[in-house]
């Protein structure tokens, strides 16, 4: 049983950097997997771990998420296979749908298909 477990958690995990993409690529991205997992945990080590706290603060307070758990941790990293491991800090956020997600994305996609909260160029 614990093997399911490990592999639900993994499913709905996103991985965040620092320079692969955009803050909001990992805001929709999560929206997504909350939509689809009720879950997502964000993972970040390092200079990412800014950026996951940002992530998961801008879906709280704008009521798509709610907090359930939050772990920080150091990790050993290895720059090659023979190297001597540097310990890294890392965090991982579990966030739960908020009660009125589906009214939340309901009122963004109407949004979008009326073309109403678009920033111009």
């Amino acid at each position: 049983m614990e093997k399911g477990i490990t592999e639900e958690v993994k499913k709905n995990r996103i991985q965040v950097s620092n320079s692969k993409k955009s803050l909001f690529f990992y805001v929709n991205l999560s929206k997504r997997y909350l939509q689809q997992y009720n879950e997502v945990e964000l993972s970040g080590l390092g200079m990412a771990i800014s950026t996951v706290v940002s992530i998961a603060e801008i879906l709280k307070n704008n009521g798509f998420a709610v907090e359930k758990k939050i772990r920080t941790l150091t990790v050993d990293m290895r720059d090659d296979p023979g190297a001597r491991p540097l310990p890294k800090a890392k965090i991982e956020i579990l966030l739960g749908k908020s009660a009125n997600f589906d009214e939340l994305m309901a009122a963004e996609e109407d949004q979008k298909e009326t073309g109403e909260g678009e920033e111009p160029n």
